[in-house]
């Protein structure tokens, strides 16, 4: 019993004296003695010590728990949290009753051996995960009953789950809705105790949506509206029992639900959000200096309480507890000293070496590591600086295309993912949910291989990369034994065009009931991507501003050899001239003055050469007509948020009186403001975009007349550079919020239709009661779109003629689908792939998986004439211009979704005849541009667009 005895004499013999032996009938008193002093002195008991000085040493009660603090205080997370981890027979997030898979005749990308492993073989899901892996033929007579499902996956492609390293999920609510938007605290710019976790609605449309892309692990950050938003935490998409937001989280840190810390077991990685650059400069208004200081100012005040925990446990260790008084901490400040201690991943939205330099300084000056700079869109100019980070280079998540809707994003390249990982930075696709869908991620990787990422890299960029930055890495990112049952089967090579799950994983538990994919035979194959060598190297030789104005012919002729497919558009729409059946077939087509004098074989054409020819060899590609771009601000604008770029947004008579010069009866031209030579137009023209049709910039419900214009002239005076001045009328009738109510909206435009008609004003919406120029209505809403029906019955009643209608956006109009098509009223889809961005347009059709049928292939099924719009940022035009470039991917995905019902010739129609017949273009078709593709089609990933041959213009662009 003497051993229990809290308070003893010590000597520094080790020998108890005999004095101080007592019998057990006297230890009991002592013991209650003790106790009640120890109630006394609530914090400290007195120690005698050994030696004869009889030394007090004032011990906390809590000295053993603030020694096992201390010894954890630099322990940092393992590469494997737990022991026996890559062993365990069933995952910490098996959800009872889940049944085992098994997959069989899987094509299966591992993620292992640097992302080039196949197996071609089985996979057995149990218990939340993975439990073997191959040839599963001893698992032949494995019984196939309510406990166990079956799936033939005949071939078919199957990779981990994709991981999305950079969502808003659920705290940037999807639909838009004030009382769920958390992602932004406002009350400062540093905030590191916030978490996203807090806000994290479990009712947000955006977990289906996303998981029908394939993602099922997505790390939801606060916004960027401060220097350090907060922590961030990574979650499963599917929904769970529980129902909660703490039940869907990936290996939280612990003690986050109150629950007790064990100071022996090396924490769990954490996440802090940060921000540079413009966000918090202009939230704040502040600069970039002030940004930086917030940092310096919040790091120093967290190194200051790391500071005194390291003394404070340093006396601790060697048993000088008196005066030592409680830990020294601060629940505001912990997780900083957390990040200062290694055990935080850093993710850091950053686009510009500027601030990317300040913050390596910054990493630097305060030893942390930065685990990845999110947006970055200028690190592939600045290698090195990130190499010279504290302990690590950061990875880098970035997007594909989207780019210059902000000054910092204004260098971006297409070509950086390849450039960076030349450089060996570790490469991460993202998404950056709502605003950039986490469905269309695997999107991004697809691009990014096309321009040259290499294709183990652009797969592991979304899988095991993006775990790897997650520190997730041992569980999450690979199909292998131990790890968690996530993965997606899909219906075509996931780096193909428009590749779709036919089914989803999310710890071993399918999420789609019933998929509308099957797989495509044609697309199990990697595409083979053209060569981008110089394009890249240009991008960095001239600072990310490489030039982008092709190579003018405009005397002499161009032939094409080679020429696998030729396609020409007449008044109805696109029609095949030619496709090769074999090399030996291709054909030649010759080029002079920019028109097409000449289609066949070599030998034909041989009589129209002339000494002054050029020779284009397209290696098997295609002439294609060139598309038009509808429904963004692209021509009026160079950087979405600098005002000095743009037009700017034309004035709104239902918010704000006009300027009496221009009078009552007023209406813009977007002829007016055209800018030309930007860098989306010029970037939409290299692909195949040569013309686009584009109204004012406008917030409210008069937006003005659109225009027809050359994306690839150099100034409005060039030949052919404006098409036509004027070809429709704009409105928009939507849910604004503090605006016009829809149905004073509705009021005006009747008043507008049905006069008296004043001015320019009113003299176009009298053209428009004429059916001489299209009334163009942006709308989401099908109630809307009804009353828009039923005012268009009402004026073409009282004008005895019949109105022309379009619609663009229209995320709901496939619920009066047969309406609008028997009032002739067409639609241009933009977004081409529906998301719920807003509660008027929430009742989208996801398309396959999901559903059978998408909103395109609707309304084309009902005879509804469609367009395709661009695929942008939500469904706000003005930032939507650098998504020109891809409306060839958007109109082959529309064809590809539809499952035969839409051929190429439909969807080149839609992004080509359609869109100038729904917004008013008279021009004839036989005059259009047309379109050259080098190693493939223009609809593909395989053909790169070597050259324009304008007509019209007379010449022929060669890029």
């Amino acid at each position: 019993m003497e051993k229990d005895v809290l308070t003893r004499d010590i000597h520094t013999s080790g020998a108890v004296p005999p004095r101080f032996r007592r019998s057990n009938k006297r230890v009991w008193p002592v013991l209650a003695v003790l106790v009640l002093a120890a109630l006394y002195l609530s914090t400290e008991l007195a120690f005698l010590p050994l030696d004869s000085h009889r030394t007090q040493v004032h011990v906390p009660l809590h000295a053993a728990e603030t020694l096992a603090r201390c010894r954890s205080l630099n322990l940092k997370p393992l590469a494997v949290p737990a022991a026996g981890f890559s062993s365990r027979s069933q995952s910490d997030r098996y959800e009872p009753g889940t049944k085992s898979v098994l997959i069989r005749n899987a094509s299966i990308w591992t993620g292992l051996q640097d992302g080039t492993d196949v197996v071609h073989g089985d996979i057995l899901l149990e218990q939340g995960i993975i439990t073997a892996v191959g040839d599963l033929s001893w698992l032949v007579n494995l019984p196939v009953n309510k406990d166990v499902t079956g799936i033939d996956a005949k071939g078919a492609w199957v990779t981990p789950g994709i991981v999305d390293v950079h969502s808003h999920i659920a705290v940037a609510s999807s639909p838009s809705l004030d009382g769920a938007n958390d992602a932004n605290s406002l009350k400062g710019l540093t905030l590191p105790w916030l978490r996203s976790l807090d806000g994290l609605n479990t009712h947000d449309a955006s977990y289906v949506h996303s998981i029908a892309g394939g993602v099922t692990t997505s790390l939801i950050l606060p916004g960027s509206a401060d220097a350090i938003g907060g922590q961030a935490f990574a979650i499963k998409l599917r929904p769970t029992s529980e129902r909660s937001p703490s039940s869907m989280l990936v290996d939280p840190p612990y003690g986050l639900n109150g629950t007790q810390v064990d100071y022996d077991i090396p924490p769990r990685w954490r996440h802090m959000k940060h921000a540079c650059g413009e966000n918090p400069s202009r939230v704040y208004s502040g600069t970039r200096m002030d940004t930086a200081w917030s940092y310096r100012e919040a790091y120093e005040n967290a190194r200051q309480i790391k500071t005194k925990q390291d003394g404070y446990c340093s006396k601790a260790i060697a048993g000088e507890w008196k005066g030592l008084g409680d830990f020294p901490e601060d629940l505001k400040w912990e997780a900083l000293v957390d990040v200062l201690r290694g055990r935080v991943k850093v993710q850091t939205h950053c686009y510009e070496a500027v601030d990317l330099d300040a913050f390596v300084r910054l990493s630097n000056e305060f030893q942390f590591p930065v685990a990845a700079f999110h947006h970055t869109h200028e690190a592939y100019l600045v290698p090195d600086v990130l190499k010279r980070a504290y302990e690590h280079p950061p990875a880098v998540a970035i997007f594909a295309a989207f780019s210059r809707y902000k000054r910092e994003g204004y260098r971006h390249s297409e070509f950086a993912p390849r450039i960076l990982n030349d450089d060996g930075l570790k490469v991460v696709m993202k998404s950056d949910h709502p605003a950039i869908q986490s469905r269309w991620l695997l999107h991004e990787a697809q691009q990014a291989h096309y321009y040259g990422l290499p294709e183990n890299v652009a797969l592991a960029s979304v899988t095991t990369n993006a775990a790897e930055v997650l520190g997730l890495e041992y569980r999450l990112g690979y199909i292998k034994g131990g790890y968690d049952a996530d993965l997606v089967i899909w219906d075509s090579h996931p780096l193909a065009l428009g590749a779709t799950p036919m089914q989803v994983f999310i710890d071993g538990i399918p999420q789609l009931e019933v998929s509308f994919a099957s797989k495509k035979d044609e697309s199990q194959a990697a595409p083979v991507t053209p060569n981008f060598d110089e394009e890249a190297k240009a991008a960095v030789e001239y600072v990310g501003l490489p030039p982008l104005k092709p190579t003018q012919i405009t005397s002499g002729g161009v032939l094409f050899r080679n020429v696998s497919s030729m396609w020409r558009r007449d008044e109805y729409g696109v029609h095949p001239v030619f496709q090769a059946r074999s090399a030996a077939d291709e054909g030649t087509v010759l080029v002079e003055n920019g028109e097409i004098t000449c289609v066949g074989s070599m030998g034909s054409c041989n009589s129209w050469v002339d000494e002054g020819l050029h020779v284009v060899n397209l290696e098997g590609g295609s002439i294609t007509p060139a598309l038009v771009s509808a429904g963004s601000a692209i021509g009026l604008q160079e950087i979405t948020f600098e005002s000095s770029t743009s037009d700017g947004p034309v004035f709104d008579p239902l918010e704000g009186p006009i300027p009496s010069v221009l009078g009552e009866g007023s209406i813009i031209r977007a002829v007016d403001g055209l800018m030309f030579g930007t860098r989306d137009a010029l970037l939409a023209y290299r692909s195949g975009v040569s013309t686009a049709v584009t109204s004012p910039i406008s917030d409210g419900l008069l937006g003005g007349l659109s225009t027809h214009f050359s994306l690839g002239a150099k100034h409005r005076l060039e030949r052919e550079a404006v098409l036509e001045d004027v070809t429709a009328v704009h409105v928009a009738v939507l849910h604004r919020t503090g605006g016009a109510s829809v149905s004073t909206q509705i009021a005006v435009l009747r008043r507008l239709l049905l006069g008296p008609y004043t001015g320019e004003r009113g003299a176009r919406f009298e053209a428009v009661v004429k059916g001489e120029l299209p009334l163009a209505v942006d709308v989401k809403n099908a109630d809307i779109i009804a009353t828009l029906l039923k005012l268009k019955k009402e004026v073409e009643a009282a004008s005895g003629v019949l109105m022309k209608m379009t619609l663009i956006g229209a995320a709901e109009a496939h619920l009066v689908a047969a309406e609008l098509a028997a009032a002739n009223v067409g639609v241009i889809v933009t977004p081409p792939r529906s998301f719920p961005f807003t509660w008027e347009g929430r009742r989208i059709l996801h398309g396959p998986p999901v559903t059978e049928q998408s909103l395109i292939t609707t309304l084309f099924a009902h005879g509804v004439t469609v367009g395709i719009g661009h695929q942008g940022v939500g469904e706000e035009p003005t930032i939507t211009g650098w998504a020109a470039r891809n409306l060839r991917w958007d109109a082959a995905w529309a064809s590809i979704d539809s499952q035969g019902s839409i051929g190429v010739a439909d969807a080149l129609t839609m992004a080509t005849t359609n869109v100038e017949k729904l917004l008013g273009v008279t021009r004839k078709a036989f005059d259009s541009d047309m379109v050259a593709t080098k190693g493939g089609e223009l609809l593909s990933f395989e053909g790169k667009v070597v050259a324009v041959t304008s007509p019209r213009r007379r010449v022929v662009d060669l890029f």
